[in-house]
């Protein structure tokens, strides 16, 4: 099967509070790789796993981005849910793996995962292009 796929469920979140969201997520990674402060991480680390194991509503950027969204007067853009759930726990994975570089002391491996996750960050919120789905549809080809 050659047609590219993304996980697919049947809950629609709203894509312009998940692009607010990615931004503010950057925004920590920037702070982060500024300040070299490894508690950043761990923030993000929390916030993630909010929202994919507890309720989105519980994250604190998730809250921030739906302030945004309001503020500014944004519309609701309704997307399927599963392929920005694949983006939070993969947000989730580098996160982990960002912290545990910084905390042995792998510099150069922690900055490599760091641009690299700024690169999904900076897809996600200029061109709504999202890296998990491509990731996946390389993961089924494989697994297929």
């Amino acid at each position: 099967m050659n047609n590219k796929s993304c996980p697919i469920s049947l809950i629609s979140v709203d894509s312009n509070i998940a692009r607010i969201n990615a931004f503010y997520t950057g925004a920590v990674v920037v702070v982060y790789l500024i300040t070299l402060q490894v508690p950043i991480v761990y923030f993000l680390v929390l916030d993630f796993s909010t929202k994919l194991f507890l309720k989105k509503e519980y994250s604190l950027l998730f809250m921030l981005a739906s302030a945004t969204k309001n503020i500014l007067k944004f519309e609701s853009v309704k997307v399927d849910a599963a392929p920005k759930r694949l983006a939070n726990f993969f947000g989730l994975l580098f996160t982990i793996l960002i912290a545990i570089t910084a905390l042995l002391q792998l510099t150069s491996i922690m900055y490599g995962l760091s641009i690299v996750l700024l690169l999904c960050i900076f897809l996600e919120v200029v061109f709504n292009y999202c890296l998990g789905c491509e990731i996946y549809h390389i993961y089924r080809r494989v697994v297929n």
